[in-house]
């Protein structure tokens, strides 16, 4: 940004009564930040990279949550009525992208007068959120905030991008907005399966928005959507997972071959990958996204083509090839909520014709974790 272009921003701030985020790192109490293609770039950043919190950043755009924040996301409180956001930690039956099962021991610890339980998951196998170590930058392995490989696993490992910080931090509490892009698509005769790589783009949630009387362009934009808030987008994955036949049928879909690039045969409903869908989630300043669907984004990619060679490092990368965990993880320390049960949610929305809630979600503290089974809950509207 030119020096120009800060003067004039300062006289805007003082006539609007705003604070513009301009200098690294950002105060996370500023009340407009730069679009995508202006925010400043650090020198050990991979191109388009939003580090902008601090070298020693662990947070990303939790930041955003601040004391002010939480407080007026506070008053979308009015019945007091709660809404669990879980799977059960069963569910998926057989979990996707082949990661193991969840298995449940109950501990006989005084014959038949005291019990213990023991459970073993992978933490990626149902409602998740994805943290800072679970995607890097693919073409150069660089996870957020300059943090790499070796600092997750080795003997150099330390805690850079551990998902305790977050624990620590108090937790995702802010104010939720939900997209039923499910319920928009059977009402405008939009028919697609969940279980393939069916593109959601950016224009066909912002008609999803203004149906529901939301404009989800960003506050500074002229929109509804607030810096700091928790986007949810129900695809309709759960709703179709729950209304398989049998559990071999599903075990035939969850079992399908798994490998990175194009020819994956794992395949998801959910956002596409585009240049306005990556100015959105961009610019709308979101402390954390979250869907029903296992991948949030369509998967696989469909932007040029991801072989496995690149993602190795032993070749060039496609000029055009990204996924969105890319960017939301790595690029921007965004968290990526997964197979969120929005079901009960979207129902209450659409009876109140509310689609804003206070929400909280408290991750497990365990130091080193690159994921973690979620624990979320909405807390009425009227």
């Amino acid at each position: 940004m030119s020096s120009a272009q800060a003067r004039l921003n300062q006289v805007k701030d003082i006539l609007t009564f705003n604070k513009t985020a301009i200098t690294v790192p950002f105060d996370p109490n500023s009340t407009r930040f730069p679009t995508r293609n202006d925010v400043p770039r650090r020198a050990d950043a991979p191109p388009g990279a939003a580090w902008v919190w601090g070298e020693d950043d662990q947070l990303g755009r939790l930041n955003l949550l601040t004391p002010a924040r939480v407080k007026a996301a506070a008053a979308e409180i009015k019945t007091g009525e709660t809404i669990s956001l879980n799977l059960p930690l069963n569910e998926p039956e057989v979990p996707c992208f082949h990661r193991e099962t969840f298995k449940h021991e109950i501990k006989d610890l005084a014959e038949g007068k005291a019990f213990d339980d023991v459970y073993t998951l992978n933490t990626q196998s149902g409602t998740q959120w994805d943290g800072f170590r679970h995607v890097s930058h693919m073409p150069t392995g660089t996870f957020y905030n300059s943090t790499h490989a070796k600092d997750i696993i080795g003997p150099d490992a330390n805690l850079k991008n551990s998902l305790h910080h977050w624990s620590e931090h108090g937790g995702l509490v802010g104010r939720g907005v939900l997209l039923d892009y499910r319920a928009y698509a059977n009402k405008k005769g939009i028919q697609y399966d969940s279980f393939v790589a069916h593109r959601i783009p950016y224009e066909e949630l912002y008609l999803c928005g203004k149906d529901q009387g939301l404009d989800i362009r960003p506050q500074a934009q002229g929109g509804d959507i607030k810096v700091g808030d928790i986007l949810f987008i129900r695809s309709g994955f759960v709703e179709q997972y729950r209304g398989v036949k049998s559990s071999d049928e599903w075990a035939k879909i969850a079992r399908r071959p798994h490998a990175i690039g194009p020819d994956d045969e794992q395949r998801w409903a959910g956002v596409a990958q585009e240049d306005k869908m990556l100015d959105w989630l961009h610019d709308c300043y979101f402390a954390a996204v979250a869907g029903d669907s296992p991948s949030f984004e369509a998967w696989p990619t469909n932007r040029g083509r991801f072989t496995v060679a690149f993602a190795r490092g032993i070749a060039d990368p496609p000029r055009t090839e990204y996924y969105l965990h890319e960017y939301l993880l790595a690029m921007w320390g965004c968290p990526v909520g997964e197979m969120l049960d929005l079901e009960k949610l979207a129902k209450r929305c659409h009876e109140t014709n509310r689609w804003t809630f206070f929400i909280t979600s408290s991750p497990n503290n365990v130091p080193g974790m690159s994921s973690l089974r979620a624990t979320d809950k909405y807390w009425g509207s009227d």
